[in-house]
């Protein structure tokens, strides 16, 4: 094992091996996200989930480590390929500080170059890389530019609040050590070294109105500390630590924390430099997307050449793509009929006023229905309360057949339903352990059987055949019940209908978001389609409707059953 490095000087960037190439476009890859700690242990000889399992959990067990670990990922890699995904993002993986039990999510980072040994060691995610990449397999790190662990205290380790009526930064109390030895010893303080200066610290105490732009920005993230990245000197540490991780274990892409804290400017200068090393040592199309909990009209200032240098008219790229939290804000309540299907609509509306090829907006976004943060709906899973398992077929198919990027938070394709009064409820463990889904302990969830996954697999295999799933212009449909009377559904009970079309090719979805039968006609390009021409469904090539011509419009009748989802192409 290699001596841990203590300064960003003291780093080789030169890649430890062969460079895994970089996905020509990123919208062929689907996403499954899993919380290191909560996805699997490597623990032999786990029976899986059954209703018979131990139920009876304690709330404090979800919130602490559970034992989940890079080994027991790595065991794992079929089970995440079988299901259509082929990259994997995982939760932050640094180290954080030793002393702590409660920051199994790893997003409070004590040593930016090492990491946590509660998760394993830098060998070990090397494997699971290299084991990854060999099934096709991508990996991309979640990372965090904002701030470091709770590292240092204020004054008296007593709690500091911005003030408005302060400008300057509090007084620093003293680092954190586990043993008071003299001098820094690798469990104190913070790694590497360059981030031990005070002046890299805004000091400014913990935002106390998350609505204020001002203190979003300078303010510390609860006890984590917030870090000065308008300053270059931390800037660069941190553009050189994550520069290390891509030589050392040849990751494809990052997922940046926590965006809308940060200057936009720090943030597109250090996309611009890390995807620069990428290409020089090969990654042509090193992938980095953030974290901005936001509306399209503050997405877009990061996406692409929007980012301005203060003080000067240069503009960088910044983020390649965000998490397409404007789509999570809705997507579940349309697909339960909660609200019109036309919130829909409006929204891909508006990228025809945003991106000059709204028709490939897609590839700025990556698209999700459930997540380990619940930001306009606290602590609940999408099956929270829900008795249609085959919803949830409904959204993650919507995912993978909408423009974007889609992306898998692990547990939905089993069905997990976690909801309650603490961030934990939406993070249990694949592996059960004493915290495992369903009030359950001691159970995997491992299960390629459940109908979810395999419905999972089935529509992410339909994808990768058809480029116009991938690429494709999107256009919501009208619909009738009659056949002569067309229009979009003006509520939430009705069909959902869309098509993808790419060059000459037109794939239609039609999803049925009641709970019982509907048999509608779904209009279709009438310059790509002829009536009497056939469309085949592609998840049951027995299944056929015929193109008709109601007045002077295409359509096709397409009879669904409750929560049924039709793929349809001619043949």
């Amino acid at each position: 094992m290699p001596n841990p490095i203590r300064s960003i000087v003291d780093i080789d960037f030169t890649p430890e091996g062969d460079v895994f190439p970089s996905p020509p476009d990123w919208r062929d890859v689907f996403v499954y996200f899993l919380l290191v700690d909560r996805f699997d242990n490597n623990q032999r000889g786990l029976r899986p989930y059954a209703a018979s399992a131990p139920k009876g959990r304690n709330l404090e067990q979800g919130k602490i480590f559970q034992g989940g670990n890079l080994t027991g990922i790595l065991r794992r890699l079929n089970y995440i390929k079988d299901l259509g995904a082929n990259a994997v993002w995982l939760s932050p993986v640094f180290k954080n500080r030793r002393e702590k039990s409660d920051s199994y999510h790893g997003y409070g980072i004590q040593d930016f170059l090492e990491i946590d040994a509660r998760f394993g060691t830098r060998e070990d995610l090397q494997k699971l890389v290299k084991e990854a990449h060999a099934r096709g397999l991508y990996v991309i790190l979640d990372i965090i530019l904002n701030h470091t662990g709770d590292n240092w205290a204020y004054p008296g380790d007593h709690p500091y609040y911005y003030s408005k009526q302060s400008s300057g930064a509090y007084d620093f109390g003293f680092w954190r050590q586990v043993e008071g030895a003299a001098g820094f010893q690798a469990d104190d303080a913070v790694w590497p070294e360059e981030l031990q200066r005070l002046d890299g610290y805004k000091r400014r105490g913990q935002i106390t109105d998350w609505n204020d732009p001002e203190q979003a920005v300078n303010g510390d993230f609860l006890s984590l500390k917030e870090l000065d990245i308008a300053r270059p000197n931390v800037l660069n540490t941190l553009i050189q630590a994550y520069k290390y991780w891509i030589a050392a274990a040849d990751i494809d892409g990052f997922r940046v924390d926590t965006v809308k804290h940060m200057e936009s400017s720090a943030t597109a200068i250090f996309c611009n430099a890390v995807r620069e090393y990428a290409k020089r040592i090969g990654k042509q199309n090193f992938f980095i997307f953030g974290e901005i909990v936001a509306d399209d009209a503050t997405l877009q200032r990061y996406i692409g050449r929007n980012s301005r240098i203060e003080g000067t008219s240069e503009r960088f790229p910044s983020l390649d793509a965000a998490l397409d939290f404007p789509l999570y804000f809705i997507l579940e309540e349309v697909i339960k009929g909660f609200i019109p299907a036309g919130h829909l609509r409006d929204r891909y509306e508006r990228f025809k006023t945003m991106y000059s090829d709204h028709g490939a907006a897609g590839q700025y976004f990556v698209t999700f229905v459930d997540n380990h943060d619940q930001m306009s709906r606290p602590y609940r899973r999408f099956m929270h309360h829900n008795r249609f398992p085959a919803q949830a077929v409904l959204a993650i198919a919507y995912l993978l057949t909408s423009q974007g990027i889609p992306c898998i938070y692990y547990g939905t394709e089993q069905g997990f339903d976690g909801g309650g009064n603490h961030n934990s409820f939406v993070r249990e463990c694949m592996f059960g352990g004493r915290w495992g889904a369903f009030d359950s302990t001691e159970r995997h969830f491992f299960r390629p059987s459940h109908p979810i996954y395999k419905s999972i697999a089935k529509i992410a295999a339909i994808r990768r055949q058809e480029p116009a799933l991938r690429y494709g212009r999107q256009y919501f449909r009208e619909i009738s019940g009659n056949g002569s009377d067309f229009g979009y559904p003006v509520d939430g009970n009705c069909t959902l209908a869309f098509s993808r079309i790419l060059d000459t090719t037109e794939v239609l979805i039609a999803m049925n978001l009641q709970a019982a039968a509907r048999a509608d006609f779904v209009t279709i390009d009438f310059n790509l389609n002829t009536a009497g021409a056939k469309l085949g469904n592609l998840l049951n090539p027995q299944s056929q409707v015929t193109v008709e011509q109601p007045g002077n419009r295409l359509a096709v009748r397409v009879p669904l059953t409750a929560h049924e989802l039709a793929i349809l192409k001619r043949v």
